[in-house]
Order: C-alpha cells, then structure tokens, then sequence
C-alpha cells in the first residue's frame, strides 16, 4: 500500500462547521459570541478518499466516530472564533494524515555481545556488593 498525505485544503469542501458558545476564557464576552468550533466529517460521503483510505479511517477511529459515521473536532481554546476554526481544520488533518500513514514494521533485533558482556558484569558486581554487606555487619 502506497502512502499518500492529504494537503491541508484537499477536503474542505467536505467539511461542515457549527459555532456555539464556548465555555473557554473570555469572561462576560464569552456569554455573548459563539467561539466554540465544531468540525464534522462524514467519511462514507466523502467523494475526495479513496474506498481504502475510507475503511481505514473507519477502522482505526472506530471509537471517535459518531452514529452517523461523522469524524467530530471540537476547538475552543481561545477566545476567537477564526482560531479556532484554524486548529479545528489543523487537528483534522492532522488525524486523517497519521490514520492513513502506515506504521513501520518492527524488526527483532538481539543485543551485542558487548551489552550483555556488560549486563553480565554489573550483575555480577552487585552480587558482590550484596556479599560483602552481609560480613561487614
């Protein structure tokens, strides 16, 4: 399987937003503007991905997904609604890009000869220090 990032703008067509008040900072004037962002995503009607990459989103954020298949990001850290609509999209793509990069497999390796040499030689020393404590008392 090829791997292949998204670029940020590639699926902001597909991508819906609502604003509500947020429950971050901002003192009264959070009571008054609607800074919250909510990012929503719905993977099965995305026309952009790939019927694979779609099942691997599935698969890999399973649990993060609502009912309806929809991938929801929620920001309002700060007090603008602009921003947060920027981290929104930026922990958006962020998420697509690391679900579909596939992970490295890992390869068994033995220690050198040299560490277990060592290991071998602390063990023995500690060994030694624990004897010697026993007839110094």
């Amino acid at each position: 399987m090829m791997h292949e990032t998204i670029s940020r703008g590639v699926l902001d067509r597909e991508i819906q937003f609502s604003f509500s008040r947020s429950s971050g900072p901002g003192g009264q004037h959070v009571n008054k503007v609607n800074t919250k962002v909510e990012l929503r995503f719905n993977i099965d009607f995305s026309n952009i991905l790939k019927e694979e990459q779609k099942e691997t989103i599935k698969q890999k954020l399973a649990n993060q997904l609502s009912q309806d298949g929809d991938l929801i990001i929620i920001a309002q850290a700060t007090r603008s609604q602009i921003k947060n609509k920027q981290d929104a999209i930026e922990k958006f793509y962020t998420i697509i890009n690391k679900v579909l990069t596939p992970q490295k497999k890992r390869k068994a390796t033995k220690p050198s000869k040299s560490s277990k040499e060592k290991r071998l030689k602390e063990k023995k020393e500690l060994s030694e220090k624990k004897i010697r404590r026993k007839f110094d008392s």
